[in-house]
């Protein structure tokens, strides 16, 4: 059963500018409810690949997380890193900061941009065609920038290679950033980072999570003990948290163990008609050739058997699953068929994508195991 996730009342979109509705921020409103009245200074935790879904079925492994864990929150679609970081940097659902996938189509390019990476496949990252540039393909203001500009003390602190990255440039500029170099120097930083009084917003990042479930998958006892460290590193922030700070744990997407595999590469039926296949395995956009689009819906309905969805990209556009309003330039990167899967399944490239085809664990689709993320808000003496 594949869900819609919840712009404008419970999405990661909705979390920064809730935030900073208590940090001074009069343009933007608390979307959450997160009851954060006194509150000066606020860290925002994004553990990335911790799904809702993961993190209930483990408690004995996350006991402060799942102590302060409420409802939880959707990410955005597709449940992917690169859509949900913009989400999250921008307070804006992908229709409206454009970056609508982890794979996508660029309109007068042969080749497909790769957001995480932020170049075009097969080029290197200092090619980039103006269109491209990160302050270009993502103009809007980001949420750092608005808090910024109004007063706001805001940090950054994650991996050094994000860092001036186009990712970065695009949806989460307007910080300092401060680079970190394990999970205890994380908790470190982010407690220095809070120390200074006045209004503080601060961003932390930690990957090896989503890394660990995509190598071994999220099923596995390497993920369970890497939750065990991120509890404690989130329990080690809280317990140093000053008397008007809070913390806020969120995730950019859960992740589903794949137990089937259908390859592109291998099974010709899947290549007819389509000219590029963008997304990833569990969410692909299939980019089809001029006036192919009713056969290639209907091979691949065949061919995958009910275990994926096949949309086209209105109906895609017209269910919300980008938000309420889609650009122009975010509505041609979207594939003109999207196969979501339903299963454990997903549609690999053996060939062209070997490395991420090997893979235990994906994400990318609108199932509860990948959408849904937790929502932890911590308050000292609370």
């Amino acid at each position: 059963m594949l869900l819609s996730p919840r712009y404008g009342t419970g999405s990661l979109s909705d979390v920064v500018p809730s935030v900073l509705s208590y940090l001074g921020v009069t343009s933007e409103i608390d979307r959450l409810g997160l009851n954060l009245h006194d509150v000066q200074r606020v860290c925002v935790l994004m553990i990335d690949g911790l799904g809702s879904e993961q993190l209930a079925a483990h408690p004995e492994h996350a006991p402060f997380l799942t102590a302060h864990t409420a409802a939880p929150i959707s990410s955005g679609f597709p449940s992917t890193t690169a859509t949900s970081l913009s989400s999250l940097g921008t307070g804006l659902p992908p229709g409206e900061h454009g970056v609508v996938g982890y794979t996508v189509a660029i309109p007068g390019h042969k080749r497909l941009m790769n957001s995480l990476q932020w170049k075009l496949q097969g080029a290197g990252s200092d090619d980039l065609p103006l269109e491209l540039i990160p302050e270009r393909f993502q103009s809007i203001p980001t949420a750092f920038e608005r808090a910024r500009d109004s007063g706001v003390g805001v940090v950054h602190i994650g991996p050094s290679m994000q860092n001036g990255s186009g990712l970065t440039r695009a949806s989460l500029r307007g910080a300092e950033f401060r680079a970190t170099v394990s999970l205890a120097d994380l908790a470190a930083e982010t407690t220095m980072a809070l120390e200074p009084a006045g209004p503080t917003l601060v961003y932390a990042y930690h990957g090896d999570l989503d890394l660990v479930g995509h190598v071994r998958g999220p099923d596995s006892l390497a993920w369970r003990l890497h939750l065990r460290h991120v509890d404690l590193v989130a329990e080690s922030i809280a317990a140093r948290l000053p008397d008007d700070g809070a913390l806020v744990v969120v995730a950019d997407h859960g992740m589903v163990q794949i137990e089937r595999r259908f390859d592109y590469d291998s099974i010709p039926e899947f290549r007819d008609g389509v000219r590029l296949l963008g997304g990833e395995p569990r969410m692909r956009y299939l980019y089809v050739r001029e006036g192919s689009v009713d056969d290639v819906e209907a091979t691949w309905k065949k061919m995958l058997n009910g275990r994926f969805v096949i949309v086209r990209k209105d109906d895609a556009i017209e269910r919300g699953w980008f938000g309420p309003t889609v650009t122009s330039g975010a509505y041609d990167r979207i594939g003109d068929l999207l196969a979501l899967a339903e299963d454990s399944s997903a549609v690999i490239r053996s060939q062209a994508e070997s490395t991420a085809s090997a893979l235990n664990g994906h994400h990318g689709s609108l199932t509860s195991a990948e959408l849904l993320v937790p929502a932890t808000v911590f308050r000292p003496h609370l």
